[in-house]
């Protein structure tokens, strides 16, 4: 049988609408009756096709039967409408520092000097109280963990002009800010999927960082206690990896309701140009989409042009972008 136009196997997994006759009833012209049905193609064969609506319901559908049909763009992420406040708050779940306090708005974060992000003050909205006020304690904290004062702020935001204001300039000078990016998890597992190489390699996915996971971040083996303890944080995170024993690609994934936080994207320099990025992408939203999770986020370097492109093939957009501050000292 014949395939209806727009329509066939390489459809199953996307979001399609289905107009269909339905057999022995008459339209409103005395024609036959005829209905659409948007959903997820589940499957394709030579006589059927079922297709899972919106509210769950899985409609079988014979070919016979479809007048036409075609794919149609995911339906988008209601998280893309976040503030950037909002999404720095859900991204503190997949990241969590060993140590927290709460000031307002703000969370002081400290993490025995693994990751900026864990070891600065996150700065969005009110601290309610006096910004000189709440310098005081941001400065207070971190002394008292043995860390110099860093402020995480959005780039362009009224906090970031006031500790611009205050004499706190980049904490990283000559360093690009970081892009916060954000994309509809299921786009992102189609179009990953259509980059995959011939014949993937197998993907190890644990709960727990293991020491040839570790082995290839410096930054983690040199605060390894902290970053085992901040890597391991979430309630439900995945450490995924290629190449056992030797380690040759490498990433971690955590949900958070409908939130998945993808970090530590990594190909050994003697594999890349292999896919296996996309290998290790692909296990981590999938592992993701089956608890449900509906929106993908990731943080990456303005300067990090290669990563920029790959992450943006697969429908990922900056939502916001952030820098990291620090107070001048005497010597500044």
């Amino acid at each position: 049988m014949s395939k209806p136009p727009g329509l066939g196997p390489h459809c199953v997994g996307q979001r399609v609408v289905v107009r269909r006759v339905l057999p022995g009833l008459t339209g409103p012209s005395g024609g036959p009756a005829m209905t659409d049905l948007l959903g997820v193609m589940q499957t394709w064969s030579a006589e059927r096709t079922e297709i899972r609506g919106e509210d769950g319901t899985v409609t079988a559908i014979r070919l016979a039967d479809i007048v036409s049909g075609k794919p149609v763009p995911p339906r988008p992420s209601p998280r893309l409408r976040v503030s950037a406040e909002q999404a720095c708050l859900l991204s503190n779940a997949s990241w969590p520092a060993i140590h927290t306090e709460p000031l307002g708005a703000w969370l002081l974060r400290a993490s025995g000097g693994f990751s900026a992000r864990a070891n600065s003050v996150m700065a969005t909205g009110s601290p309610g109280v006096p910004f000189d006020d709440a310098l005081g304690r941001v400065r207070d904290f971190y002394a008292a963990h043995g860390l110099p004062a860093w402020a995480q702020v959005v780039v362009g935001s009224d906090v970031a002009d006031a500790f611009g204001d205050h004499g706190w300039r980049s904490a990283r000078p000559g360093e690009a800010d970081s892009h916060f990016q954000i994309a509809s998890v299921s786009q992102a597992i189609r179009a990953v999927r259509r980059r995959l190489p011939d014949a993937p390699p197998p993907v190890s996915l644990g709960t727990a960082a293991t020491s040839a996971w570790l082995a290839s971040d410096d930054r983690a083996m040199a605060h390894r206690d902290a970053a085992l303890a901040v890597l391991g944080g979430p309630d439900d995170v995945a450490f995924a990896s290629v190449g056992a024993p030797l380690v040759v690609a490498r990433g971690r994934v955590s949900c958070e309701r409908d939130w998945a936080g993808i970090t530590d994207v990594w190909v050994s320099p003697d594999h890349r140009r292999q896919g296996l990025g996309f290998v290790v992408l692909a296990a981590m939203l999938e592992w993701a989409a089956e608890r449900g999770a509906t929106t993908a986020y990731l943080q990456v370097r303005g300067d990090n042009a290669p990563g920029l492109a790959l992450y943006e093939t697969l429908g990922f957009r900056t939502h916001h972008t952030y820098r990291y501050l620090a107070e001048p000292g005497p010597d500044r």
